[in-house]
């Protein structure tokens, strides 16, 4: 999806994953803001965040790899 990343769901709250958290397939992991839409992009699958590619704010393209989860 084509949009602006978001790390938190608002300025006053906590990122939704930090690097060494543990997830579960299906946890929101960051909000993409698209045409005023603000869309959850889910957790693939199990693991750890390894890594956070990207900053809040950042503009994102289709298929752009977003956060590392090992």
């Amino acid at each position: 999806m084509v949009g602006v990343v978001y790390l938190a769901p608002n300025q006053t709250s906590p990122n939704f994953v930090k690097v060494g958290d543990d997830v579960k397939a299906g946890d929101t992991v960051c909000l993409i803001e698209a045409m005023k839409t603000f869309n959850p992009v889910k957790a693939h699958k199990s693991g750890r965040v390894t890594k956070i590619l990207v900053e809040a704010g950042d503009p994102v393209e289709y298929g752009a790899p977003l956060i590392v989860i090992e």
